[in-house]
């Protein structure tokens, strides 16, 4: 028994590790390939279809061809209703999220990313699956105010850059409560492999419209540096990140995941201003994320509080290990939780319908391929 718990949490830690390494190194290669002072290839949607074309051929091949996974039942009435609306508003956010990595830095979108509380509890009150509270709103309040100050005390601020990354988490805040309305509501759950499968495609097809107003008139072959290496590892990384994720949610919890977010965001910050020169951190960058944390920290304790309030006593650790060793024995390839609705900003997707509040808010804010 005690053998088993060791060897789970050795695994948990590595696959927590493989975590925050895949999604800092995803972000900083995106970054790389986005900077015109790089690789010079400042095409955000490109970047992007190409991400979600090679994720939607990849689970096709896992479910059509190789039959690893077996495909939910479809119809079209729940492809047209609930599948195309949460497909425009992730793509929508993974445009506006990487369009963002061209005018500002890496540290400064993580420290804007701190909004995605903000986001997701407005979105949820405007949709009706929440509902308006002082504590709450205090929180929130906390967070916008760290988010202002460490906006003020960036050197290079740039409108354009910070607008688009704002823009991308509310889209993004905006699909996960739809995931919740619309997929929840019909009874549909999708596994990464699935979520990837019927989402990826419709995603492609909408970031095909702005790609052709926007970004296919200023291709030219002689300045757009074009390496099949380079894009086939970086859309290989962000899809092994997809499933790492998946991974690590199987044997953790929400609150785990935003821990090991946190720590992800120190690291990327302190990483970004030694692989980019021009990230320049300043004091008041600092004191501002730092309040901005705070109410983060803040609002999982509420939301925690909230979720244990809901939910008889839980099982002591060990049982809880072993039951779930136990069903993961048992079980035909999923998840041991049974599933996560989970996504990352430097994943393509995945997204599930078992996960409760806080997992969906804080784990949102970590999407951008």
């Amino acid at each position: 028994m005690a053998k088993m718990i060791n060897k789970t949490l050795v695994l948990t830690y590595i696959y927590l590790l493989i975590y925050v390494l895949l999604s800092s190194g995803v972000i900083l290669y995106n970054k790389w390939v986005l900077s015109p002072k790089y690789f010079n290839c400042p095409l955000p949607i490109t970047l992007t279809m190409i991400h979600m074309g090679f994720s939607g051929f990849v689970a096709f091949l896992l479910i059509r061809v190789f039959k690893v996974v077996s495909p939910v039942k479809m119809t079209f009435e729940i492809y047209v209703t609930c599948v195309v609306p949460i497909s425009a508003f992730f793509a929508s956010s993974l445009w506006f999220g990487n369009t963002a990595y061209l005018h500002i830095s890496v540290a400064f979108i993580q420290m804007l990313k701190a909004l995605m509380p903000v986001a997701t509890f407005i979105m949820a009150i405007v949709c009706g699956t929440d509902n308006a509270r002082c504590d709450v709103f205090m929180n929130m309040l906390l967070v916008s105010v760290g988010v202002v100050i460490s906006s003020y005390g960036e050197i290079n601020f740039n409108i354009i850059g910070t607008v688009y990354q704002v823009m991308g988490i509310f889209a993004e805040a905006l699909r996960l409560v739809l995931t919740q309305v619309l997929l929840q509501k019909k009874g549909l759950t999708l596994n990464p492999v699935t979520s990837l499968y019927y989402i990826a495609p419709c995603s492609f097809i909408f970031l095909s419209l702005p790609w052709y107003v926007l970004e296919k008139p200023n291709i030219e072959v002689s300045q757009i540096q074009f390496n099949f290496w380079i894009f086939f590892s970086n859309a290989l990384c962000a899809l092994a990140l997809n499933f790492s994720i998946f991974l690590v949610i199987g044997r953790t919890g929400a609150v785990t995941m935003r821990v090991a977010g946190v720590l992800k965001d120190w690291i990327l910050i302190a990483l970004s201003t030694v692989i980019f020169p021009e990230s320049t951190i300043t004091g008041l960058n600092i004191i501002g994320y730092a309040i901005a944390l705070c109410g983060v920290v803040m609002y999982n304790y509420i939301k925690i509080k909230d979720v244990k309030a809901t939910q008889p006593i839980t099982d002591s650790l060990p049982d809880r290990i072993t039951k779930d060793w136990k069903e993961k024995r048992s079980s035909d390839g999923e998840s041991p939780r049974g599933g996560v609705e989970l996504n990352d900003e430097e994943a393509p997707l995945i997204t599930s319908s078992r996960l409760s509040h806080i997992g969906r808010t804080q784990l949102g804010s970590h999407t951008a391929v």
